[in-house]
């Protein structure tokens, strides 16, 4: 009876899908985690992974679900950690310098424990290094680092596709897209349509958008986010990252990706296909439930967000963009059709221009001018390895601080 007993144990172990939560104490990582919390026995956490900078977040996670490997990647930050952090027996915390690129700490964490699914949900090109770590050890990743697509977006897919690792998008658009191909073919579909709320100056006239406050930029009418991506909604340059997530996500032309504005943000997305069916994913506006779908796919299990009840919704409406008024999206256009290392060099300006504005340094019509200057002056490689990202991304970095100075 006792061994038979022990092979029923070992049967309900495998059943357990092991996690690595990379920006566990962001947004996306604590809402993944209230997610795990809602299925015990069905998930174990095995690593996290943060920046240091919420050491009570942390210690809340630590004490939820006593990971094997905690990683911490800010030296700075090791003092203060190490004087607040409680570690429980079983648990190791190791600190790290880590760099972006060579993910040297964080490779081999994920090597160290098991894990079956990475969920990337490191803020900006920080999260690029983490992605290719985890497709490299074989891991399922969950992409909520939409930055590791539009700056090393050929290299992630040829890292997924020479392992065999499955790569599941987490940003709701890119979900609903994700789940609207299911069972479909690729070869029919003729564009998607990624819906925008408009953030919070969709009726803002353009005239008065020069006046724009930090704390207005920051007051999203529908998402909370952290404040780089609550920023890039506000310019719009978030959803031209979007767009350049989904050409390399779905194999598809920038000319191939609409952008509406969805005010009610329930149609998260659309597919059309050749013969003029247009398939749409629709649900509260929860991120929950592209984070659930992500970790539990491809099944469905019950409870993510309560029941869409379209009666109860009403109206749903949907306009052209203003492009005139958000010109962060044609510059991520323009960044997307030129290719090579001009995405990462988009995205890097931009980094420090958010940074900039979020200071009270720059105004927030001054974002787009930089990330503009920046480009006009960048001249791209023949060939965008990794190496010659990283010295475009360096560049871009210097140049925006160098022109914002001046």
């Amino acid at each position: 009876m006792a061994g038979k007993a022990g092979e029923d144990s070992g049967k309900e172990e495998d059943k357990i899908k092991h996690l690595a939560i990379i920006g566990s104490t962001g947004s996306i990582g604590c809402q993944a985690l209230e997610v795990v919390a809602r299925y015990p026995g069905s998930f174990a956490v095995s690593l996290l992974v943060a920046r240091g900078s919420r050491p009570e977040v942390l210690q809340r996670q630590i004490d939820a679900f006593y990971p094997q490997l905690v990683l911490l990647t800010s030296r700075s930050a090791e003092r203060e950690m190490r004087s607040r952090l409680r570690v429980p027996a079983g648990t190791q915390v190791i600190f790290t310098r880590e760099d972006s690129w060579e993910p040297g700490q964080i490779r081999q964490a994920l090597a160290a424990v098991p894990v079956d699914l990475v969920l990337n949900a490191f803020s900006g090109v920080a999260g690029l290094g983490p992605s290719l770590a985890a497709l490299e050890l074989g891991r399922t990743l969950a992409l909520a680092n939409k930055e590791s697509l539009v700056v090393g977006g050929r290299l992630v897919l040829e890292e997924a596709t020479r392992h065999g690792v499955p790569l599941i998008p987490v940003d709701s658009e890119h979900s609903a897209i994700f789940q609207c191909l299911q069972g479909q073919a690729r070869g029919a579909v003729s564009r998607i349509i990624l819906t925008a709320s408009g953030g919070p100056f969709r009726s803002f006239p353009v005239a008065e958008m020069g006046g724009v406050t930090p704390e207005m930029a920051l007051a999203h009418p529908t998402w909370q986010m952290g404040p780089k991506v609550t920023v890039d909604s506000a310019t719009m340059m978030n959803k031209g990252l979007e767009v350049i997530e989904a050409t390399w996500l779905f194999g598809l032309r920038p000319e191939q990706v609409e952008v509406v504005v969805h005010p009610e943000s329930i149609v998260h997305s659309l597919v059309a296909f050749a013969d003029g069916s247009v398939l749409a994913q629709m649900a509260r506006p929860d991120m929950r439930l592209p984070i659930q779908y992500a970790l539990t796919y491809p099944e469905r299990w019950p409870g993510a967000v309560e029941y869409l009840d379209l009666a109860q919704v009403g109206l749903l409406h949907f306009a052209p963009l203003q492009r005139e008024k958000f010109p962060c999206f044609d510059l991520a256009l323009a960044a997307a059709r030129q290719g090579s290392t001009y995405p990462a060099v988009l995205n890097a300006a931009d980094e420090v221009a958010v940074e900039m504005f979020l200071a009270g340094e720059i105004g927030f019509t001054e974002i787009p001018r930089l990330i503009e200057k920046v480009l006009e002056e960048h001249v791209p490689v023949a060939e965008a390895n990794l190496a010659a990202i990283k010295e475009a991304d360096a560049w871009a970095r210097e140049r925006a601080a160098s022109l914002a100075g001046k």
